[in-house]
């Protein structure tokens, strides 16, 4: 039977998480959004959602996008320590894998092109232009699976941040995997199948058996 592994991106393949929460939570003091939590709380949201929730206004959002085209412009996207040999070991074991990120697809062209090795190592790429529903909705997931053609209750997903762990979840992942790369474990704890510090830690021997 073949297995999927389907990854989030921010924070959990590459270390980009702090760098946006730093730019968000300046966004949120400069438009005295009243969550104190407010970049943590967007984390896995698409952008056309963040809008709609906290910045209707067209004008502000035309600064915004500006600011974050200037700000992705000039971000390096390092990968995290373990993740190429964790994706080694997967393409070895005949797994199916898939990016499911929020991120547009400049984003993932500014990515691919700084880290070209990374768009071959999976089979599926779903980014925001795909779906019509943030995380937690588990549509893209669904779709990472249905495209990888392996049913959900047999795939692993990788996720940093509590919606997007409540999106595999929902999703009816055969198992959902916890990183504590931006948040701490206590943050995680009850919301993963298991959690793990970082790819490091993590091979397919010690992963639940789904």
């Amino acid at each position: 039977m073949t297995l999927g592994a389907l990854f989030d991106l921010d924070g959990v393949l590459i270390d980009s998480e702090r760098l946006y929460t730093k730019f968000w939570a300046e966004v949120g003091v400069r438009y005295s959004i009243p969550s104190p939590t407010f970049a943590l709380d967007i984390k896995g949201t698409t952008l056309k959602d963040i809008y709609s929730k906290y910045f209707p206004d067209k004008q502000v959002q035309n600064t915004l996008t500006r600011e974050i085209v200037d700000f992705e412009a000039n971000v390096v996207y390092p990968v995290n320590e373990g993740v190429k040999r964790f994706l080694s070991e997967l393409k070895y074991a005949g797994f199916k894998t898939a990016i499911v990120t929020s991120s547009n697809d400049k984003k993932m062209s500014r990515l691919f092109d700084q880290q070209p090795w990374m768009q071959d190592e999976f089979d599926v790429i779903i980014t925001d232009s795909f779906v019509k529903h943030s995380k937690p909705n588990p549509e893209g997931y669904l779709l990472a699976a249905s495209k990888i053609g392996v049913q959900p209750e047999h795939c692993y997903v990788f996720e940093d941040s509590l919606q997007g762990l409540l999106a595999g979840h929902n999703a009816g992942a055969g198992a959902v995997i916890g990183l504590a790369t931006t948040l701490p474990r206590e943050a995680l704890e009850g919301k993963a199948d298991v959690i793990f510090d970082s790819f490091k830690d993590i091979s397919l021997n010690i992963l639940p058996k789904i």
